[in-house]
């Protein structure tokens, strides 16, 4: 029997996660008013949520009182995530080993509810370079991140994945069957390495970190930038041999 999504609600929860989802777009925070008009509801269930949510430190009131924010509490909890925290610890050094030999930045992407997020990041040694920050999506089937993720993936997990996918601002529609054709060059070659579709110049390799079954647990990324100066670096062959190699080390197949 299929049981209604509903059956089991919680409004009370729902309100607070409601706030809580509200504020995460607003690094400035918000007032109650504009908390109360953003969400339809009553000034007095939204101040008693409020209160709720500051005495438990999810959410913090500026000094004079009239502006919410949400406070560092959650990041804290995602970052005690066993899995997560394992993964991040052991991929950081041959992740800082790979940035040093080829002068690039490089970053560890997971998937989370239809896109990949990014759990790990390493700054290259140079003065410039290009970087994402922790915690930001990224798009699930236009970068190079996703492409090496999706394509190690079973088929029936790949649907799932496909489904769950939410559109982010930008993101460049690949039909079906060009994103098939794209995986399939993917799991042939066993990496991604492509020109960027959200920057000039950037070019994306992104490796697929590998679970006991083969399938693609974590993707380490390089957005690769050619430096024209007389400056002598890694190549983007070379950079991609140095990320390859930090990837096998993480996988488990």
């Amino acid at each position: 029997m299929t049981e209604a999504p509903d059956r089991y609600r919680a409004p009370a929860l729902d309100k607070g996660l409601d706030i809580l989802e509200l504020l995460a777009e607003e690094p400035q925070g918000l007032t109650r008013g504009e908390i109360v008009k953003a969400m339809g509801r009553s000034p007095s269930e939204i101040y008693r949520m409020l209160e709720r949510l500051v005495a438990r430190q999810f959410v913090t009131r500026s000094l004079e009182g009239d502006r919410y924010a949400l406070s560092l509490k959650l990041f804290v909890l995602s970052h005690r995530h066993p899995p997560i925290q394992r993964l991040v610890s052991h991929a950081l050094p041959a992740m800082d080993r790979f940035s040093k030999a080829a002068e690039q930045s490089c970053h560890l992407g997971v998937y989370d509810r239809g896109n990949i997020v990014v759990v790990g990041q390493v700054h290259g040694p140079n003065n410039w370079g290009m970087s994402l920050r922790l915690g930001v999506k990224v798009n699930l089937v236009d970068t190079g991140s996703g492409h090496a993720l999706l394509a190690f993936q079973s088929a029936p997990r790949r649907a799932e994945m496909l489904a769950e996918h939410e559109v982010l601002e930008g993101e460049v529609v690949l039909p079906q069957a060009e994103l098939e054709r794209l995986l399939a060059i993917v799991r042939d070659r066993g990496y991604w390495q492509g020109d960027s579709q959200q920057c000039h110049g950037v070019v994306d390799i992104s490796m697929p970190i590998l679970g006991p079954q083969g399938d693609a647990m974590a993707v380490l990324t390089c957005p690769f930038i050619r430096r024209i100066d007389r400056h002598v670096g890694a190549s983007v062959d070379e950079a991609r041999a140095l990320l390859q190699a930090a990837a096998e080390q993480l996988s488990l197949a």
